[in-house]
């Protein structure tokens, strides 16, 4: 029944919330009147201001209602002369499923339901001077916005007060309900106005409350590390564990650690962002350990941020990286090609959440300091040791204030690395190699300024250049050694997206989880789990 309506939910509503800053002007349709229309049930305008008054909590939705109603010149949506239409039950047979499955009681209306049980399977004929029926027509298209707004949109929070600089999706409400109504879902079942990610985490959320109901979460004990060839009552703990997390799949409950249970940790490490040893230590039974609920939290987190996010249709080179996971993944054309790892901001040089467009390769770069980092580090650096700049292979180019300008010439020392890929944007934020190879072996790689360090910058030096055959992978090398600058402009530009999901499946289909580096999911937990 959810599917029915997701169809509904067609491309332009999403575009026009997306693009439209100026409101478009309503014309009524003229066409629609008691005589020509099917129904004889029309609202009067003073009825719609007196409902508007009596509920505060569709307030918002105000200009929707009276463009929705005047576009059909105020003819009834949710009943017919027959009582409540197909499109009736449909909705709210959606709008309770999800308040049943995702367990978000936000939206549940008490008087919508009673009058909703009191017309439903009743053969009857609605009188358009009703007020209870006037009151249901009315609740139901203000809840089908509320549904809406909250399920395809998102809870009404501010992001960038929670550190998230990619523009939120915008849905179009009124826009929505008129293509249900017309097309009541037919012809549309391969739309749907929510992104991957957020379908297959609500997937992994409804087995997880269902682990919740029906599985033990009594801790296991962690007296010392397992290996394979250990034999104990531990072993059975982590085995039961394990299958029910969907990554032991044999219901061997011995306590005998082999080498099946061996290949079922390295993936459960896997799915944390820990070392695939194989062996069950500190910070696996850590995770193990972790409370259900939390890891409900977590999953509802991320759902919302998916909510936020339109659903990736993009047909042309990209690239995305996920901040917790430390991963750059880049797509050819639209299709996914390659990742890679990355380094990014320490907590307090946070990696900042935005998008922009990939426009220049910088070969061989120079490494402009910023003020913070020539305040907080270079001077104190010069004051202890005279030849600091030289040493670093620095120099001053001029002063700002008191404050020297400072940059950093090309080389093997570069704090960049031999490429540096820009994306102009107010953070300073951009791509670049690194000469501390040995960060990317670890698993934890949060230590830079806030840019972003790439494991392979050749290699994606290579795929952004592939196809000029001028740059094969040995001459980009060579132009990664230069004594000065060269600069290449990329066209058409490429979309970068650097986003936060400490939640996601994988394309394996795994469930993963990351640490909260940022605390930004604590912030979001703030926002949408505080009690009213």
């Amino acid at each position: 029944m959810r599917k029915v309506l997701l169809a509904c939910l067609v491309v332009s509503a999403v575009i026009m919330g997306c693009k439209n800053k100026i409101r478009k002007i309503i014309t009524t349709d003229t066409s629609i009147n008691e005589q020509t229309s099917y129904n004889n049930l029309f609202l009067d305008s003073m009825q719609l201001d007196k409902f508007m008054a009596s509920d505060s909590g569709l307030v918002k939705f105000k200009q929707d209602f009276f463009d929705f109603y005047k576009h059909r010149n105020y003819e009834f949506a949710w009943f017919d002369t027959g009582g409540l239409i197909e499109q009736s039950h449909n909705f709210y047979n959606l709008q309770n499923s999800y308040i049943t499955d995702i367990k978000d009681s936000s939206i549940f209306s008490q008087d919508l339901q009673k009058l909703y049980e009191q017309f439903n399977n009743h053969s009857f004929h609605p009188n358009a001077t009703d007020a209870s029926v006037i009151k249901a027509e009315l609740l139901l298209t203000g809840q089908f916005f509320k549904y809406t707004s909250k399920v395809y949109q998102g809870s009404d929070i501010n992001a960038t007060e929670l550190g998230w600089f990619i523009p939120r999706k915008k849905i179009d409400v009124k826009a929505a309900l008129d293509s249900m109504m017309k097309t009541k879902g037919k012809g549309l079942d391969d739309y749907e106005p929510l992104n991957a990610d957020y379908r297959q985490l609500e997937k992994y959320l409804l087995q997880y409350y269902a682990l919740k109901n029906n599985a033990s979460w009594d801790s296991i004990a962690t007296a010392k590390s397992l290996k394979k060839g250990d034999s104990n009552s531990v072993v059975q703990q982590v085995k039961m564990r394990l299958i029910a997390f969907g990554d032991l799949a044999m219901t061997d409950t011995s306590r005998k650690f082999d080498t099946t249970l061996q290949i079922a940790v390295k993936q459960f490490q896997k799915r944390y962002g820990l070392s695939a040893t194989g062996q069950v230590g500190a910070a696996t039974f850590k995770e193990l350990n972790r409370p259900i609920d939390t890891l409900i939290r977590k999953i509802l987190v991320n759902m919302e941020r998916a909510r936020w996010m339109l659903p990736d249709t993009l047909t042309t080179d990209h690239l995305i990286v996920n901040i917790p996971e430390y991963k750059l993944h880049v797509y050819d054309s639209g299709k996914y090609s390659f990742n890679m790892n990355v380094v990014v901001g320490t907590a307090a040089n946070s990696t900042v959440i935005f998008n922009g467009k990939l426009l220049y390769i910088v070969f061989s770069p120079y490494w402009n300091v910023t003020e913070d980092i020539t305040k907080k580090e270079v001077i104190p650096a010069m004051k202890r040791d005279p030849n600091y700049l030289a040493k670093n292979n620095m120099e001053i180019t001029g002063y700002n204030g008191k404050i020297p300008v400072v940059r950093q010439k090309p080389g093997p020392s570069n704090s960049l690395g031999g490429v540096k890929f820009l994306f102009p944007n107010s953070y300073n934020i951009y791509l670049h190699d690194t000469p501390n190879k040995e960060l990317f072996s670890a698993s934890k790689r949060s230590f830079s300024h806030g840019c972003i360090r790439l494991g392979e910058p050749a290699k994606l030096a290579q795929f952004l250049l592939r196809r000029d055959t001028l740059y094969t992978m040995d001459s980009i090398k060579t132009l990664m050694k230069l004594s000065k600058e060269k600069w290449l402009t990329i066209k058409p530009t490429v979309p970068v997206t650097i986003k936060y999901f400490t939640a996601w499946v994988d394309r394996d289909g795994l469930l993963n989880f990351r640490d909260d580096i940022y605390h930004h999911d604590a912030k979001m937990a703030d926002k949408l789990f505080a009690k009213k």
